[in-house]
């Protein structure tokens, strides 16, 4: 039987992970023009520093969680 809250939070770590990663993107375009010769701002490294903690959290609960359902329907 499926339990609700169990997929609602899935719903909601599947999001928080493509939110971030969407965050993520948006940063390509400023990282792909970087030149190699010149530092990077601190203000543009503060964000990339904020942008990837996010992401790399958001990722690491969404595959926490996974990998907790994985578990309990292996064990039922």
């Amino acid at each position: 039987m499926t339990d609700p809250s169990e997929i609602a939070a899935l719903k909601a770590a599947f999001q928080g992970a493509v939110r971030s990663g969407e965050a993520l993107a948006a940063l390509r375009e400023h990282i792909d023009h970087l030149d190699t010769h010149t530092e990077l701002p601190p203000a543009a490294l503060d964000d990339l520093a904020r942008v990837t903690a996010a992401h790399a959290i958001a990722s690491a609960a969404l595959r926490g969680l996974v990998n907790t359902m994985l578990a309990r329907r292996t064990t039922t």
